[in-house]
């Protein structure tokens, strides 16, 4: 227990191990905020408005591969208690959390600090990670989740229904606008969900550490809910802050849709930088497709341009993923077709 940030970070200094090299520090040049990055009503995909949602969708997945989404359905009392009850886990005493703690990766549901290659790592990352699996089984999941705080399992378990709901439209519009079937992604395309809760707690010194490395998301999309600014896009060779909206979401796509689009969507590299001042914590609900499952570009979209990527089971792709640590320029590369 003494590995997790939560437990010993007030009152000392940056440890050594926390201290990342020159060239990979966040630094201490401010970062703007990117006002830039498009912000979708999903409200007006219903009726004579749902085609110019849909090119909204498109043009940002394409030119940021990220987006945030508003009126989406999701009710705001539960987005603030999803919030509230996963601040309270990390408050929960230490005997409590010890009983999560694990660095097997075969573990559906575990609590663990910075990754679960802790003890191999040379550089930690300033953050307490909680992660367990939502779906295809949502009733056969809950009871692997932490019992305390007594409302996770009830909250929780609302909140993952509801994000799976938005997760479905929002892969509708997509299949909708790529010219596929509307339930192209209601299959094994988008089988399994998985959430990710990140705990930052304030740092000594945010300019030498990081909470998550630059990295692309290996999924279909992520639904991230945050608190409080930190999470970072890369675009156009800089850095740009991606700014909280009250009751919004930020829509990430990611690697495995990049290339069932053929390109046409593309995944966005960005990272989760820490503050000196305010605790930040995070809720990423990834949308996976089940592991055996080919991906690979829609035919459909092929039938005008060539294939970009070849065909794979999402396992290679998740392997890569990992074997590469995420990095955005070698993961896909061998999956592109020699012509790319």
């Amino acid at each position: 227990m003494e590995k997790l940030v939560s437990m010993w970070y007030k009152n000392q200094s940056l440890p050594e191990d926390y201290i990342f090299p020159p060239g990979t520090r966040p630094g201490k040049s401010i970062v703007p905020v990117c006002n830039d990055i498009p912000v979708v009503d999903l409200s007006t995909a219903v009726g004579c408005n749902r085609s110019d949602t849909i090119q909204k969708i498109l043009k940002a997945g394409k030119e940021f591969g990220f987006f945030q989404v508003t009126n989406h359905g999701v009710p705001e009392e539960l987005i603030n208690e999803t919030m509230s009850v996963l601040k309270e886990f990390f408050e929960m005493p230490a005997e409590y959390k010890a009983s999560l703690y694990s660095e097997d990766t075969t573990k559906s549901c575990r609590l663990c600090t910075s990754t679960v290659h802790y003890t191999d790592e040379e550089i930690h990352y300033w953050r307490d990670i909680l992660r367990h699996p939502c779906h295809p089984n949502l009733d056969e999941s809950i009871r692997e989740w932490p019992e305390k705080p007594t409302r996770y399992r009830e909250v929780i378990g609302a909140y993952s229904i509801e994000a799976r709901k938005l997760g479905s439209m929002i892969l509708e519009l997509i299949a909708e606008g790529l010219g596929l079937d509307t339930h192209y992604f209601k299959n094994e395309r988008s089988e399994a969900s998985v959430l990710s809760i990140n705990h930052y707690p304030p740092c000594p010194d945010p300019s030498l550490t990081l909470g998550i490395p630059k990295h692309c998301d290996p999924n279909i999309i992520t639904i991230l809910l945050q608190d409080v600014c930190g999470l970072q896009v890369f675009r156009d060779g800089k850095w740009l802050g991606v700014e909280p909206l009250p009751n919004a979401f930020v829509i990430n796509i990611g690697y495995a849709l990049q290339i069932i689009s053929n390109n046409k969507l593309t995944s966005a590299e960005h990272r989760g930088v820490t503050n000196s001042k305010e605790t930040r914590t995070t809720a990423a609900f990834f949308i996976n497709p089940a592991v055996d499952s080919i991906i690979e570009p829609a035919k459909t979209l092929t039938l005008t341009d060539p294939p970009v990527f070849r065909a794979c089971q999402y396992k290679e792709l998740v392997t890569r993923y990992h074997f590469m640590s995420g990095d955005p320029e070698l993961v896909l590369e061998p999956f592109k077709l020699k012509a790319y």
